[in-house]
C-alpha cells in the first residue's frame, strides 16, 4: 500500500486536504468517495522528501502525547498513529506518520521504520520505541519520551523568557547609543570647532568613534566571521575539536554549567533507556549521541571500551577526573547495588537542580551587568557632549 495526499470537498463545499493509503491511486480515489468527498487533485506521496524534513520540537511532543494517550486507552498502534495523524497539525509529520502505519500493516517494526526518517527521530527516541515494542509495552515507552519532550521544551522555554529582557534592554540601548553618536554628538562638537577650539580628549575619540561607526560595526561583524570559520577549519581534525571542547569546560563560571548540561542530558537518556530494558552496552551508544561536547563525549566512548573489555563500569566512572565527585560516586553506587536506571534517574534530577540554581545566578547577574555596562557608555557620550559645552560657557563667561 502507499500513501496519497489529496484535496477534496465535502458535501458542504469545504476544502478538505490531508492523507490517505490505498494500493494505487484509483482505490484511493474510491476511498475518497466513500467518505462523501469530492476529489480535486491527488499525488503520490514522496518519501524521499519526507526523509529529509525536519519538524519542530513541539510538534513531535504534541504527537508523542497523543500517541501515548491512545495507547493507554487500548488501542492499537496501527490505530493510534492513523488518529493521530489525521490530528496533526504539521502536515509534513502526519505524513511521515500515515506511512510509518503503512509500515507497521506491511509487518515492518516500528522503531526500523523511524529509523528513515533520522531528522525527526533521534537515536534515543528510535531505541527506546524499539524496546518498547520488544517488551510490549509501547504505552509506557511514549509517555515517557512524551515526559522527556517536554521537559526539554519547558527548560529552553523558561531560558528564551528570561533571556527576553535583557536582549530587548541591549537592544535598545545600542539604538540609543547609535543615535547619540550619530546625531547629538556631531551637531554639538560642530558648534564647538567653530570657536576654534581644541575638542576634549574623549569628545575627539568618540567623534572619531562616531565617524566610522558604520565602518566600525563592519569590521566587528566581518571579525567575528573570520573567527567563526577559523573555528570551523581548526575543529575539522577530531583532535583538535576535543581539544577545543576541553577549553571550554575550563572557563571561569560558564565551563561548570556547560558541564552539568552535558552530563544531565547524558544520565537522563540513561534512566530511559535502561530502564525501557535496553542493556548497558547499546544504552551508552545511544546515550553518548545526546551529549554535545566532543571531550565529554570521548570519555564516555572511553568507559564504554572499558565495559565491552569486561572491566568494571564503577571503577571506569571513577577515572574520569572532569566528572563531578557525587555524580560518580551515585552512579557507582546504582551499579553496585543493581539499580543503575534509578540511581541515574536521581543523578538526572540533582544535575537538573544544579543547572537551574546555577541559570538563575546567571540570569540575576545578567540584567544588572547589562544596565551598568549600557548605562556606562550612554554616560561617556553624555559627558563627551557636556565638557564642550561647559568649556564654552567657561570661556564666555572669562
Amino acid at each position: 500500500m502507499a500513501t496519497y495526499s489529496y484535496t477534496a470537498f465535502d458535501i458542504d463545499g469545504n476544502k478538505k486536504k490531508g492523507f490517505i493509503t490505498a494500493h494505487s491511486e484509483r482505490l484511493a480515489r474510491a476511498e475518497l468517495k466513500k467518505l462523501n468527498l469530492k476529489t480535486q487533485a491527488i499525488k503520490l506521496s514522496n518519501k524521499d522528501f519526507s526523509a529529509k524534513i525536519k519538524v519542530k520540537g513541539k510538534d513531535l511532543s504534541v504527537a508523542t502525547r497523543q500517541l501515548a494517550t491512545l495507547l493507554d486507552a487500548n488501542l492499537s498502534i496501527n490505530d493510534a498513529l492513523k488518529i493521530t495523524a489525521d490530528q496533526l497539525n504539521n502536515k509534513k509529520l502526519s505524513e511521515v506518520f500515515y506511512i510509518l502505519r503503512e509500515d507497521i500493516i506491511q509487518g515492518k517494526r516500528l522503531a526500523n521504520s523511524m529509523k528513515k526518517y533520522n531528522k525527526i527521530f533521534s537515536n534515543t527516541y528510535i531505541s527506546l520505541v524499539s524496546a518498547g515494542d520488544s517488551s510490549g509495552n509501547l504505552s509506557k515507552i511514549f509517555n515517557d519520551l512524551a515526559d522527556y519532550l517536554e521537559d526539554s521544551l519547558t527548560t529552553k522555554q523558561k531560558i528564551t523568557s528570561a533571556l527576553t529582557y535583557p536582549i530587548i534592554l541591549f537592544s535598545f540601548s545600542v539604538l540609543v547609543i547609535v543615535g547619540l553618536l550619530n546625531f547629538v554628538l556631531p551637531t554639538v562638537v560642530d558648534q564647538f570647532t567653530r570657536s576654534g577650539t581644541e575638542l576634549p580628549g574623549l569628545t575627539s575619540f568618540l567623534l572619531l568613534v562616531s565617524n566610522n561607526i558604520f565602518l566600525i560595526l563592519f569590521a566587528i561583524g566581518l571579525m567575528s566571521v573570520i573567527v567563526f570559520i577559523a573555528y570551523k577549519n581548526f575543529i575539522k581534525k577530531p583532535n583538535n575539536h576535543i581539544d577545543a571542547h576541553y577549553k571550554f569546560l575550563q572557563l571561569p563560571l560558564i565551563g561548570r554549567f556547560i558541564l552539568y548540561v552535558q552530563l544531565e542530558r547524558y544520565t537522563k537518556t540513561m534512566s530511559l533507556l535502561l530502564a525501557s530494558g535496553v542493556n548497558l552496552d547499546k544504552a551508552m551508544v545511544d546515550g553518548q549521541i545526546v551529549v554535545t561536547n566532543k571531550y565529554i563525549e570521548n570519555k564516555l566512548i572511553d568507559i564504554q571500551k572499558n565495559v565491552i573489555e569486561g572491566k568494571d563500569f564503577a571503577l571506569a566512572i571513577q577515572k574520569i577526573e572532569i566528572f563531578p565527585d557525587i555524580f560518580k560516586q551515585l552512579i557507582s553506587s546504582g551499579y553496585r547495588s543493581g539499580n543503575l536506571s534509578k540511581m541515574f534517574s536521581k543523578t538526572s534530577d540533582y544535575l537538573k537542580g544544579e543547572i537551574e540554581s546555577k541559570r538563575n545566578i546567571f540570569l540575576s547577574l545578567l540584567d544588572p551587568f547589562v544596565i551598568i555596562f549600557m548605562g556606562g557608555f550612554i554616560m561617556m557620550i553624555v559627558l563627551a557632549i557636556l565638557i564642550p559645552i561647559m568649556q564654552m560657557n567657561t570661556l564666555t563667561l572669562g
